[in-house]
């Protein structure tokens, strides 16, 4: 085996424990973050005319918004969740239509919309995790009278 190999074989099984060891929140972000990568790749292979590059990659991030779609509970999350899906549905429905068209400009608006959710995801992991932090905190306090 070569160096070469001998480190992609190293990246990739970090990259395995990196997703095992994951909370469900890390993993929302990595594949937000996987999707928009997929998206940059898939331009340029539209750009160089790569049509074969492009398509990989378009289905590749139409897979996560599909995970994305398939991972709501309408149960729990009601009106936000089908207002969420529709959205996932929206979008996975510009790339396919972008994969037909080699139209890049359907991916930007993929990507921006992306980008968008992905930092509103962080936000609320932020904020989530200062709650979280703060409860832990305050039951650690002793009661005053």
């Amino acid at each position: 085996m070569n160096a070469h190999n001998a480190y992609a074989k190293q990246a990739e099984q970090y990259k395995k424990n990196q997703i095992e060891t994951a909370r469900p929140e890390e993993i929302l972000i990595m594949l937000y973050e996987g999707a928009i990568r997929f998206l940059l790749v898939a331009k340029k292979g539209i750009s160089e005319n790569d049509l074969a590059k492009a398509n990989t990659n378009l289905i590749k991030a139409q897979h996560i918004i599909r995970e994305f779609m398939d991972s709501l509970d309408m149960e729990i999350g009601g009106e936000m969740a089908m207002n969420l899906y529709n959205l996932y549905e929206y979008l996975h429905h510009r790339l396919v239509q972008a994969n037909i068209k080699k139209d890049v400009s359907m991916v930007d608006e993929v990507l921006d919309h992306l980008r968008s959710l992905k930092g509103t995801w962080e936000e609320a992991i932020r904020i989530a995790q200062k709650e979280r932090a703060e409860t832990i905190h305050d039951s650690d306090s002793p009661l005053r009278a």
